[in-house]
């Protein structure tokens, strides 16, 4: 329904990387029904020059989307792949990891902070762990997904959103890029939590102190 937060802090990092002159051509991925398109076109009104949607009915794990974007990789060849650190209905936090691992490439995560260095070929990344900020360099091409505090996302303008309308979307399924979907999990159940009980009121602190010890056991 919409571009996952994350995953638009990526394009924007990416957008900003070909504006800097560092990039040629940003192409965006979406995996997924027909009406992910959509979102695909929002990615393309935001700057991106072309799309990739890769048009799958059933639910996708982080496995394999990593095992399809690797596939996608081996097709388009980039110097780069910028994803979101995580999506915001499982948040999973995996597929980067992942794909990096199947590419055998280096991985930045959680990136705070990304610069290019064209002529070395490497990246440097800041990257937010609990601890403080860890600085690493990479070789390129390399895979880096991005934190909160990268940047701000830009909206697409009008005029950009009607040009979308005629960028390329190149079309692709599972089975074309050779990649079996199926899920190792199995959801087993799903329930709500217990309702709470209606408070209480009370009137004095003796009261209070009463219902702590005798009722609650808290003290």
């Amino acid at each position: 329904m919409s571009m996952n937060p994350f995953c638009e802090i990526a394009l924007e990092e990416a957008l900003k990387i070909k504006e800097s002159g560092l990039a040629k051509e940003v192409v965006a991925v979406t995996m997924g029904p027909s009406n992910c398109v959509d979102t695909l076109r929002t990615g393309l009104a935001m700057g991106a020059d072309r799309g990739i949607h890769v048009e799958a009915a059933r639910d996708l794990v982080p496995l394999s989307v990593a095992k399809v974007l690797k596939k996608l990789v081996e097709v388009e060849n980039p110097g780069l792949l910028i994803l979101g650190k995580q999506a915001i209905d499982d948040d999973c936090n995996q597929t980067g990891q992942m794909v990096a691992a199947l590419l055998g490439w280096p991985q930045g995560t959680f990136a705070s902070k990304v610069v290019l260095d064209k002529e070395k070929q490497v990246a440097t990344v800041d990257r937010e762990v609990d601890g403080g900020l860890e600085t690493l360099c990479l070789d390129l091409p390399a895979v880096i997904t991005t934190d909160l505090r990268l940047n701000q996302p830009r909206y697409a303008t009008l005029p950009n959103i009607m040009k979308a309308k005629s960028k390329p979307i190149k079309k692709y399924t599972p089975e074309e890029l050779n990649v079996e979907i199926k899920s190792d999990l199995e959801v087993v159940q799903v329930t709500e939590p217990p309702k709470r009980k209606a408070g209480v009121m009370i009137s004095s602190v003796d009261e209070l102190i009463d219902k702590l010890k005798n009722e609650a056991h808290v003290i």
